[in-house]
């Protein structure tokens, strides 16, 4: 019987959510305030500056200081109140300066310096109250962001560094959007039967993905145990999904079950072929022997599709992936993202170690970020896998 090792990082979040750091991380960084505060204040500073130099080098015939009530509107887009009335009490003194300058401060223009005086104290405990909501509606949309953040991760259920005689590395990431959350997927299970592996791709993302990813995924957690054989596996999750899944919804899935020391058996369900990597950097593509219809379009199909054995030692390696990884796009050319082709340089020697699995997902998660210029269109998943035994 395999033994599973698990392992915590001290940071990880809890079942009940993200930690209170992380979530104050989110709201911050929703709102911009995980910036230094002088950055945020720079247009203001800018405004105030640029509308002083105009008036002082257009001569005293020209009164520009009335200009300067467009600094309480642009502080209130990045400032906290406090900092954006400490910013506005700079930019009043400026008023009063070039006004002093201009020659208006004298009683016959004193109605000038009023107006100009009262329109920008109005506008900026206005701006102040903007800025206020600003920040509230922040912090909301960074709690559900977070919420929605913690239930993902709650259901994917991270495995450890190792299970059983295998060691794992993962690079998980979502879509960016508004949820952050996405419809990638996967599983890794000691069971009766080996380790059993499942790794898909729900189609669109968003809420509903991952509810689909739900059901797929709890179907996954309940078969592996109870059935003998990959195909039992499949079939009891495309009953899930026919049952609670609405029509036309599918996900592309690979299953992989390490039963046999030294052997490996994988069967697609449309999805990415996995890659096997060997100690020299050899790459071979495992594209299915029988290319068969994604999991909730079983019904359009008959009979089933054929499994694959694969030779799978202690110095190979197995690189399962998402299509939000070949399908990146090159930031520039628009190229796909040539997966088959770097992934031997960047893999070869990572079975030596888990230290060194874990450094070669980096290299190659760092590899898909530079080809895609810093940010990935869609959700993207990296599974790396080697065995000790």
């Amino acid at each position: 019987m395999f033994r599973i090792s698990r392992t915590q990082s001290p940071s990880a979040s809890s079942a009940s959510g993200l930690s209170r750091a992380r979530r104050e991380r989110a709201i911050l960084a929703t709102d911009l305030q995980d910036v230094a505060w002088w950055r945020r204040a720079a247009p203001a500073l800018l405004a105030i500056v640029v509308i002083s130099l105009a008036d002082f080098l257009s001569g005293r015939d020209r009164y520009l200081a009335p200009l300067m009530v467009v600094v309480p509107s642009i502080a209130a887009l990045t400032l906290r109140p406090v900092e954006l009335l400490l910013v506005c009490l700079l930019g009043l003194f400026a008023l009063l300066g070039l006004s002093r300058y201009d020659q208006v401060s004298e009683l016959h223009d004193g109605r000038f310096l009023l107006g100009a005086m009262a329109s920008y104290t109005a506008l900026t405990l206005f701006s102040a109250v903007l800025a206020r909501l600003r920040m509230r509606r922040a912090a909301a949309f960074a709690a559900v962001s977070s919420v929605a953040e913690a239930a993902q991760r709650a259901l994917l259920s991270h495995p450890g560094p190792s299970v059983g005689p295998l060691r794992l590395a993962v690079r998980y990431v979502s879509a960016a959007d508004a949820a952050r959350i996405g419809g990638d997927l996967y599983s890794v299970l000691e069971t009766p039967y080996g380790i059993r592996v499942l790794v898909g791709d729900v189609r669109g993302k968003g809420l509903a993905a991952v509810q689909t990813a739900a059901v797929v995924l709890g179907a996954f957690r309940e078969a592996a145990y109870d059935e003998n054989g990959l195909y039992a596996v499949a079939d009891r999750i495309e009953a899930s999904v026919e049952r609670h899944v609405p029509d036309g919804e599918f996900t592309t899935a690979l299953f992989a079950e390490f039963r046999r020391q030294g052997a490996v058996e994988l069967l697609h369900y449309g999805h990415v072929p996995p890659i096997h990597v060997t100690r020299e950097g050899t790459v071979t593509v495992l594209e299915a022997p029988d290319p068969w219809v994604p999991l909730g379009l079983g019904r359009l199909a008959t009979g089933r599709p054929q499994s694959m054995d694969l030779a799978f030692g202690t110095d190979d390696v197995l690189v399962l992936c998402t299509d939000g990884v070949v399908e990146a796009r090159h930031h520039r050319s628009g190229e796909f993202y040539p997966l088959a082709e770097r992934v031997g340089a960047l893999v070869r020697g990572a079975a030596r170690s888990g230290a060194e699995l874990e450094s070669a997902v980096g290299r190659l998660f760092a590899d898909l970020l530079a080809h895609a210029g810093g940010e990935l269109g869609d959700d993207a998943l990296l599974l790396l896998i080697t065995r000790t035994v």
